[in-house]
C-alpha cells in the first residue's frame, strides 16, 4: 500500500499506526495514547517525549478529498492569523497541514483545555456572538472553492432519498416516514422562500456548545472553537442557532445576547431568523442518515444502540411532525 492509497475503513487504523504516523511527522511519541469521543474521524490524545501532549486526528476515508480538508485548514488558519481564538491545524515544515501515512490521512492539533460555556450568562453568550460575528467577518471575505453548501439538497432532498433507497426504515413505517419527511421538505422550502436571498458564507457549520472550550482565566482566557470538520457555505444563523435552548422566551433572550456581541463585527440579516426550524429539520434529517451511512462502522452500533429500532423511526416520525408545525409559527422577533 502506497502512502496515497487510501483505505475504505478505519480498521487498519491499529495503535501502534497512530504512534508510528505521529513520529512520521517528527515529533516523538511517548507510547501514551487516549482516544477521544468521535465518531466520524478517530481522535488520539498523543504523548510527546518532553513536551505537552498533542491531537491527532485521522479523517474518516473518502468523506472528504485533500483539497476539502486543505480548504478548511487554510479557513481556520485565516481565522488564527486575525487572532480569533481557534485551533488550527499544525503546519509541517514543508508548510501541509494536512499529512498521509500509510494511506490514511491525519492532522496534528496542539491540545486545548476548557469547559463548555455557561450559556445561562449574559455575558458569555455576548463573548461568544462577539467571536463567532469575527469568524463570519473573515468568512464572508471569499467562498469555499472546494467544500459542499449546506442547503436543503444537501441536507435534507439526498439524505432522505438515501434512506428511503437503503431498507433501514421498517416496512411497515416507510410511507408514514416517506409522507411526514416530505412534508418536511415542503416546510424547509416554504421557510427558505419567506427568508429570501440570505449571504451566503463560510461557516464553522458545527457549532454547539461541545465544539467551544472556554477558559476562565488567563491571556487566553474566553471561548475557543475546535473542530471545523463540517465546515460549509451557508447561511450566519447556523453558527447560531445551535447555542440556544430552552422555550421560546429563552431562546429570544439568549439570541438578543448574542446578537449585541455579533453585530460589532457582522450585520446580521433578520429575515434568516426564517430558517432557524428549518436548518433544525434538516439537521434531524441528515443525522438519520448520517448513521445510517456509518452502520457499518463497528463504533457505531456500539456507540447507537438504540438507532434502526422500530421505536427510533417511531420518534423521528414524531419529531418531524412536530418540526412541521413550528416551522408554520412566527420566527422568534416580528420581521
Amino acid at each position: 500500500m502506497t502512502d496515497f492509497t487510501p483505505p475504505d475503513s478505519f480498521a487498519g487504523l491499529t495503535p501502534e499506526l497512530v504512534l508510528d504516523a505521529v513520529d512520521s511527522s517528527g515529533l516523538r511519541s511517548d507510547g501514551r495514547m487516549l482516544a477521544l469521543n468521535s465518531y466520524e474521524n478517530r481522535v488520539y490524545q498523543i504523548g510527546i517525549e518532553d513536551a505537552s501532549p498533542i491531537i491527532a486526528k485521522f479523517y474518516r476515508p473518502l468523506r472528504w478529498s485533500d483539497e476539502a480538508i486543505q480548504e478548511e485548514h487554510d479557513f481556520v488558519a485565516e481565522l488564527q492569523t486575525h487572532e480569533i481564538p481557534v485551533i488550527a491545524a499544525l503546519r509541517a515544515d514543508n508548510g501541509n497541514s494536512l499529512r498521509h501515512y500509510q494511506g490514511f490521512r491525519f492532522s496534528l492539533f496542539k491540545r486545548q483545555s476548557g469547559r463548555a460555556p455557561e450559556t445561562g450568562d449574559p455575558a458569555t453568550l455576548e463573548w461568544l456572538g462577539r467571536f463567532i460575528g469575527r469568524i463570519h467577518a473573515v468568512g464572508a471575505t471569499t467562498s469555499y472553492a472546494v467544500r459542499p453548501a449546506l442547503n436543503p439538497q444537501s441536507f435534507g432532498v439526498l439524505p432522505r432519498a438515501w434512506l428511503l433507497e437503503h431498507d433501514f426504515i421498517p416496512t411497515d413505517l416507510l410511507a408514514a416516514y416517506a409522507s411526514v419527511s416530505q412534508q418536511a421538505l415542503d416546510g424547509i422550502q416554504a421557510c427558505y422562500d419567506r427568508a429570501g436571498e440570505v449571504p451566503q458564507l463560510r461557516l464553522h457549520g458545527d457549532c454547539h456548545l461541545g465544539n467551544v472550550l472556554w477558559l476562565e482565566s488567563g491571556p487566553e482566557a474566553g471561548p475557543h472553537f475546535v473542530d471545523f470538520d463540517d465546515s460549509r457555505m451557508g447561511p450566519g444563523i447556523q453558527d447560531l442557532w445551535m447555542l440556544l435552548s430552552g422555550d421560546r422566551s429563552e431562546m429570544q433572550r439568549q439570541l438578543t445576547d448574542i446578537l449585541v456581541g455579533y453585530e460589532d463585527f457582522f450585520e446580521f440579516e433578520p429575515r434568516q431568523l426564517y430558517l432557524i426550524e428549518a436548518l433544525r429539520t434538516l439537521r434531524l434529517i441528515h443525522y438519520s442518515a448520517w448513521l445510517a451511512q456509518r452502520w457499518s462502522d463497528p463504533a457505531f452500533p456500539a456507540a447507537f444502540p438504540w438507532f434502526n429500532s422500530q421505536r427510533y423511526w417511531q420518534d423521528r416520525i414524531l419529531e418531524l411532525r412536530e418540526q412541521v408545525a413550528l416551522m408554520d409559527e412566527a420566527p422568534l422577533w416580528r420581521i
